[in-house]
């Protein structure tokens, strides 16, 4: 197992025995905020004149962040992951990012294009 991977599982086991949800959620739906903000600053960067749709939406388990006329990534609503979209109302396997562990690597990474959910 990498480093990285046993930090995550130690924070996540830390984070289950806290059991601070309500606190967690908050901060979830505000670093989903903030990942749509750095996805429309940077579309902005590149394309200066051209109005970006950037929204979310609900769901039981996912947020699901839309972009214009697609979604861009889903967010767990309990943990903080972030996925790359499988389909319009499916994420893929393998989360990408964390919003409630380490919200500042995904942050700084986003692009309004998507491509910091790829695994290289």
């Amino acid at each position: 197992m990498t480093q990285n991977y046993q930090d995550k599982v130690s924070a996540f086991k830390e984070h289950h025995v806290r059991k601070d949800f309500a606190y967690d959620a908050k901060v979830i739906e505000k670093n989903v905020n903030k990942l749509m903000e750095c996805i429309k600053a940077d579309y902005h960067r590149k394309w200066d004149n051209r109005d970006y749709n950037v929204s979310y939406k609900k769901g039981n388990k996912y947020w699901k962040v839309i972009t214009d006329n697609s979604v861009h990534c889903f967010v767990d609503r309990i943990t903080g992951d972030v996925f790359k979209p499988a389909s319009w109302s499916k994420p893929a396997p393998i989360p990408r990012f964390n919003l409630l562990i380490n919200a500042q690597d995904c942050l700084t990474k986003c692009d309004w294009n998507g491509g910091y959910l790829y695994i290289r």
